[in-house]
């Protein structure tokens, strides 16, 4: 007997998520395209791995269903991880394959938070044609003791007040003005100024705050 068009003997069918089968309702077909379509954006965070060592990452792309990471170790394939990424929380996933500069892994969540982060990951991926400019963490806090030291690439320390923070940077309210892409150090925090605004400029820290430092009582 012949087998049916894409299908070979004693296989199983692949369906193409470009061309799903006609017996696909209307919404399943767009779970299946939201699943597995992947945006590249980068976004800081941390990862544990199953020795509860932690580590910085950075991803590269990122679906629903899975993400690509670049980081500073390299996990083994099966192994699992927690992430923690600044714009979607805890996520905990499989590492299935190993990548330059990191691993890919598949994501282990519910449907609501799928649909969560397919919705963060169509904001990210449309900001700039929205001409909405950089994206904000939705978790950013007002810290308790504002006063802090900044240090400049120069070596001179001032006086300045944090406006606000989130694990990957902060607001910062001074009266100097060093140039954009400069090294700061916010208090102990390495970073790079990366734009001003009306009031202050806004660093990015070189790596990301840990959750468990997270709060508004941490020190930078």
């Amino acid at each position: 007997m012949q087998a049916p068009p894409g299908m070979s003997d004693g296989a199983r069918p692949i369906v193409a998520p470009a061309r799903p089968e006609r017996g696909l309702t209307r919404a399943v077909r767009a779970d299946d395209q939201r699943r597995f379509q992947r945006v590249r954006v980068a976004i800081l965070g941390r990862l544990m791995l199953s020795d509860r060592r932690e580590f910085p990452c950075q991803t590269v792309d990122m679906s629903p269903g899975g993400v690509r990471l670049v980081c500073a170790v390299m996990g083994r394939v099966g192994e699992r991880v927690v992430l923690y990424l600044e714009q979607m929380g805890r996520i905990e996933g499989t590492i299935v394959r190993s990548t330059e500069g990191g691993f890919a892994a598949t994501l282990a969540v519910s449907s609501r938070k799928r649909e969560k982060i397919a919705s963060q990951l169509t904001w990210l991926a449309n900001r700039e044609l929205l001409g909405l400019g950089e994206a904000r963490s939705h978790e950013r806090i007002v810290p308790k003791a504002a006063e802090v030291i900044l240090r400049l690439e120069s070596g001179r320390e001032i006086g300045a007040r944090v406006i606000d923070f989130s694990m990957s940077g902060a607001a910062i309210a001074s009266s100097a003005q060093p140039p954009v892409g400069s090294a700061v150090t916010v208090g102990r925090t390495p970073g790079r100024l990366v734009r001003y605004f009306e009031g202050g400029f806004g660093v990015q820290f070189l790596l990301p705050i840990s959750p468990e430092r997270f709060h508004d009582g941490m020190t930078l």
